[in-house]
């Protein structure tokens, strides 16, 4: 979790509609979700049906739940039938594939587990010649949707769309409350977020970006504060999910033209958008590709709005908010 929601008075009572807010929260996919909403009437509370949603979506698209929809196309499984998450994920994998010249890529798998970043467990095997054999297998080119079934250039081919699909569990549920008539509401989940509306006491619901420091605990000690107007956020940072070995850090931000974990100076990306799909692929774009692309990238991607927390040559952290977010920022 790298953004952290100030839940100001979320049981209070909203001047405009005089209606309670409900909060829920609970675990999904692996981290934590919170919930707070204004329900279309007083009284109404969506606790099971938001729980059933993102079951359905875990049943779909976890990649650690053996049984689900993109393990058994990870494990070959015939005649395997996709769903509408797993093609709007897919489909949307390749637009920013190729809006990001190959720098997001869900064909990765083998390689981030490899490093043991991924979905399955052992020790980090990283002997280069290991990493070589299994980059044959990178490539969103290697893999179609053909009606309704995957098709795999090689069966070695494997999917990991953890840094695509956990913002997508946001818009789907940002998208349920909204079919029920909600009007304001925040959906977080692992720290990523759809926000609409206003919070219980009629502002703008406001969000915290943790300092990128190394183990940091979450909410701890903020780096800057965003206020989300009908957004989408998403963070992504190295400083949480890496391994030292031999004195050398490995991040879990993987190069898939190398193989490799990236280095660089870039340490955190937050990216708003109108969704919460495109601001977390988005994310994990500039992570790979470092602090002077992502620059070129956002100039243009006029559509994407960015806080990047970086490192200058002290050591110290600089902070570049992109032009239409800077009133929305405060330090």
């Amino acid at each position: 979790m790298n953004a952290i929601v100030l839940w100001l008075a979320a049981l209070s009572f909203s001047c405009s509609e005089k209606v309670e807010y409900v909060t829920h929260q609970g675990f999904a996919e692996g981290t934590t979700y919170k919930v707070t909403y204004a329900p279309a009437a007083a009284g109404e509370s969506y606790e099971e049906d938001i729980v059933q949603v993102l079951q359905r979506f875990s049943e779909s698209l976890s990649t650690y739940l053996p049984t689900s929809l993109i393990s058994r196309i990870n494990q070959n499984v015939p005649d395997v039938e996709i769903d509408d998450y797993f093609r709007t994920v897919f489909v949307k994998s390749a637009e920013v594939n190729r809006a990001s010249s190959g720098a997001f890529d869900i064909t990765i798998a083998p390689i981030v587990n490899l490093w043991g970043f991924g979905f399955t467990s052992g020790t980090p095997d990283i002997a280069p010649a290991k990493i070589d054999s299994l980059l044959q297998f990178v490539g969103m080119d290697k893999i179609r949707i053909v009606g309704n079934k995957v098709v795999k250039d090689n069966p070695g081919v494997m999917l990991d769309v953890n840094a695509i699909a956990k913002g997508y569990s946001v818009d789907v549920v940002a998208d349920f409350l909204k079919s029920k008539g909600c009007k304001n509401y925040l959906v977080e989940i692992g720290g990523e977020i759809v926000a609409r509306g206003v919070n219980a006491s009629g502002h703008p619901w406001r969000v915290g970006i943790d300092r990128p420091a190394d183990h940091a605990v979450p909410g701890q000690d903020l780096q800057a504060v965003v206020a989300l107007d009908n957004k989408a956020l998403a963070t992504s940072g190295n400083y949480r999910r890496f391994f030292e070995k031999d004195g050398v850090k490995y991040a879990h931000t993987i190069d898939v033209k190398t193989g490799y974990p990236v280095s660089h100076n870039l340490l955190s990306v937050t990216i708003v958008a109108a969704d919460c799909i495109t601001a977390d692929a988005w994310a994990t774009v500039c992570m790979v590709v470092g602090l002077d692309k992502t620059m070129a990238l956002l100039a243009d991607h006029p559509e994407l709005e960015a806080l990047l927390i970086y490192s200058d040559q002290q050591g110290n952290y600089q902070i570049h908010v992109t032009k239409g977010l800077e009133s929305a920022v405060s330090r």
